[in-house]
């Protein structure tokens, strides 16, 4: 029995969406194909009727989930500009470090994704550009003339970095897993506002 195009896109949305939630729960190679279209409420073949490979999957998954990242960030702004502090108070919540399959793709899956093939990791690095290239904005105009690219790289490697690590202390230390994001939040402040002093001013040993 044939299904209207419509159900089909309705079909490939959810197999796309419980992948990306799967994914940042158990990791890439943590999930089989059944147990995905199983959470999208399909069967196994449906799957292989929308994705050639669980390769091509994981890759749409990705992408789902940084898109995802990328609209929240712009959720709101300010004179045409992320709202940024917003976006790290929540970045770097303990909500979001306990909410594995709605949060950041890239914190959830920054270890394995040099496992994975080169496309999953070209649009890794997409991802990663784009949430630089908000950062870097901001720290230019905060800081006109300094390198405003290079702190930005920093400043959302530390926040992937961070909520990583914040996951997995969390439950054998919970105290150096707050530590962990309340240190992050401080020094990403530093970096997005603090202009780094000259060598002829900083005091001297």
């Amino acid at each position: 029995m044939r299904i209207s195009k419509e159900k089909a896109a309705d079909n490939r949305t959810a197999l796309i969406r419980a992948a990306s939630k799967l994914f940042r729960e158990r990791g890439i190679d943590g999930v089989g194909v059944a147990e995905i279209s199983k959470e999208a409420g399909l069967t196994h073949g449906a799957l292989y009727a929308h994705f050639r490979s669980k390769e091509e999957l994981a890759l749409e998954a990705l992408s789902y989930g940084l898109d995802e990242a990328n609209s929240r960030m712009y959720s709101s702004t300010m004179d045409g500009m992320p709202d940024l502090a917003r976006f790290l108070d929540h970045y770097l919540a303990l909500e979001t470090r306990d909410d594995y399959g709605s949060r950041c793709a890239m914190a959830a899956s920054a270890s394995e994704i040099g496992r994975q093939d080169k496309a999953i990791s070209a649009r890794f690095a997409e991802g990663y550009m784009v949430m630089v290239r908000a950062f870097e904005r901001q720290i230019a105009q905060n800081d006109p003339g300094g390198d405003a690219l290079g702190r930005a790289m920093v400043v959302v490697a530390t926040l992937i970095g961070s909520l990583a690590v914040a996951r997995g202390a969390a439950k054998g230390n919970p105290a150096v897993s707050e530590q962990v994001l309340a240190a992050a939040r401080r020094h990403v402040d530093e970096l997005m506002c603090a202009r780094p002093a000259a060598a002829d001013e900083r005091p001297a040993a």
